[in-house]
């Protein structure tokens, strides 16, 4: 068996890999096991140290890195860039912060001294997708080594290039080998990673049916994970948001990564007064973002990472238009090679059409007509995902208390787009999954917190 690169933008392979085999794979976990006895003793400063080179490793490679997600799933090379340069940010902050983060915490009790530890668990199990094929790795391997596990990644089949080229960033960054290991590897094969008793714990981004199957496999052996699955973030307008900003939040969230986002802005729920307004600014932005080359540094959406994504997104879209809603533009898979999909809008959309029920995971905005707030806030939360919300409001007041105390979500921002910040911690409810990462919280996920008692 093979793991396959192909290119999104125009079909041609880019190049084979072979797939680990079974016993390759037990034995990559048994020696990700052995170097975590020795890393575990690593004092945090010198993991610091090493966390602090991977940094400037992917600084100084930031162009070669940008060029691979470009070429194994489309993303336009100056978000590439970009997506590098976040990556040695989460770097440098848990090198920073995380000796400060897992001090001993001492309590006062009836012992002559209490306190809680923090300690690594072992070899933790990364399973990730393709579209964010960096970022969503160093955001699990920058706080899970820094606490002094290991982890082994099976990342998606269609970025091994970014996989392997993951491992060579701690490699070149003088880490000691097997603290980071990648898996060429296909879905059959996690079950049995999984059940790897040097296997501690696994934590999974991805689709909501992934994170089901392998919560459920890791629940029979009593494994920790952290999921973040799917979503349908809801973008509140009410009628004092400031239009133009609020238009230019809406589309920038929409078409990041091609629309290829779990925190991607997907519904628009607009008060039936600013409609027209918001519906004519919003389209003009949309019509005018440049689709193609991923290469070509003026693109702004590329291509959808493989055919087969695009296609289903096609039939979400025509199945809400045959159930109703107006196309006011794209919607059409435009002739030529690639997997490309125009920015699309939708409106008049209304529960039981796709649209408005399901994730669409590319540049499809859907647009959702509300009377006032209180249905706003209905429409909102009326999704069985829970990852990412926002409000547009010129009173910030009233924006934090529906942010705050109203909104169903793991991250509700006001008068922004949401977005992932090492600063502050990421994850969602409902079927968006659950736990957290980044922040002081992500890196508690994955090591035992320890009671020590002194009589």
């Amino acid at each position: 068996m093979s793991i396959t690169a192909i290119n999104p933008a125009t079909g041609e392979l880019i190049k084979e890999y072979p797939e680990l085999t079974p016993d390759e794979v037990q034995e990559a976990i048994n020696k990700s096991n052995l170097a975590f006895q020795s890393w575990r003793k690593v004092k945090v400063y010198d993991r610091a140290k090493l966390m602090k080179k991977a940094a400037q490793v992917l600084r100084d490679k930031a162009n070669e890195y940008g060029e691979l997600m470009a070429l194994e799933m489309g993303k336009p090379i100056k978000e590439g860039r970009a997506e590098v340069e976040k990556c040695a940010w989460v770097c440098d902050y848990y090198a920073e912060n995380t000796e400060k983060f897992l001090q001993h915490e001492f309590i006062s009790t009836d012992a002559s001294k209490s306190f809680v530890t923090f300690q690594p668990l072992g070899v933790i199990l990364a399973v990730m997708p393709w579209n964010f094929p960096f970022w969503q790795v160093f955001r699990f391997a920058a706080p899970s080594l820094m606490a002094g596990n290991s982890g082994i990644l099976k990342h998606a089949s269609n970025v091994p290039g970014c996989a392997l080229a993951i491992e060579e960033v701690f490699k070149e960054a003088g880490f000691p080998e097997y603290v980071f290991k990648s898996l060429l590897i296909g879905s059959r094969q996690v079950n049995a990673v999984i059940e790897n008793p040097h296997v501690k714990a696994i934590t999974l981004t991805g689709s909501t049916p992934a994170g089901r199957a392998v919560a459920g496999k890791a629940g029979e052996l009593l494994k920790k994970t952290v999921l973040e699955l799917g979503g349908s973030d809801p973008y509140i307008i009410l009628e004092d948001a400031d239009l133009e900003a609020a238009v230019t939040a809406c589309v920038t969230s929409r078409l990041i990564n091609a629309g290829q986002s779990c925190i991607a802005a997907k519904r628009f729920i607009v008060v039936k007064s600013l409609l027209p307004q918001f519906e004519e600014l919003y389209y003009e932005r949309m019509k005018s973002a440049k689709m193609g080359d991923p290469m070509d540094e003026s693109t702004e959406v590329g291509p959808q990472a493989r055919h087969d994504l695009r296609d289903e997104l096609h039939e979400q879209v025509k199945k809400s238009i045959d159930m109703g809603a107006t196309c006011l533009l794209g919607g059409k898979i435009p002739p030529g090679e690639g997997a490309f999909y125009p920015p699309t809008i939708l409106t008049g959309v209304k529960k039981g059409m796709p649209a408005y029920d399901e994730e669409l995971f590319g540049p499809v905005a859907a647009i959702i007509p509300v009377s006032d707030e209180e249905e706003a806030i209905h429409v909102a939360n009326d999704s069985i995902f829970g990852l990412g919300a926002a409000v547009f409001t010129g009173d910030e007041s009233k924006g934090e208390r529906i942010a705050t105390e109203q909104l169903e979500a793991g991250c509700c921002f006001v008068n922004a787009f949401v977005r992932s910040d090492p600063r502050l911690p990421f994850g969602g409810i409902k079927e968006s999954g659950y736990g957290r990462e980044l922040s002081h919280y992500g890196i508690k996920e994955f090591v035992n917190v320890k009671t020590v008692y002194i009589g």
